[in-house]
């Protein structure tokens, strides 16, 4: 039974850019949708979340690089990522959120369904 499933990911040089999709039956147009990461022996960390109004906030390490946006029609979360360092490196989950919809909390509380990830790694 596939919940969510995020794909795109792949190896790139430091500066590049990458695009993650996310789509799956827990997909909800109505929800705070989410990118989050975790990278060998750390924590998973939120990245980005993107509310049903459009509003959205990011982790501070990724601002001003990362954009989250949604397609409702096709059902689909994405992730364009641009200026691409080694510390990105990492397997990158999208979620959805149980407890917010119109708009995401600042610290990425609320997530669950957590779907199959994709590996992003970023080489110097």
């Amino acid at each position: 039974q596939v919940q969510l499933v995020a794909s795109g990911g792949g190896s790139v040089q430091s500066g590049g850019s990458l695009r993650l999709s996310c789509a799956g039956t827990e997909y909800r147009y109505t929800a705070c949708m989410g990118w989050f990461r975790q990278a060998p022996g750390k924590e998973r960390e939120g990245v980005a979340g993107i509310g049903s109004d459009g509003s959205t906030v990011y982790a501070d390490s990724v601002k001003g690089r990362f954009t989250i946006s949604r397609d409702n029609a096709k059902n689909t979360l994405y992730l364009q990522m641009n200026s691409l360092k080694p510390e990105d490196t990492a397997m990158y989950f999208c979620a959805r959120n149980l407890i917010y919809t119109r708009s995401c909390a600042a610290n990425f509380g609320g997530f669950g369904y957590w779907g199959q990830g994709t590996q992003v790694t970023v080489a110097s």
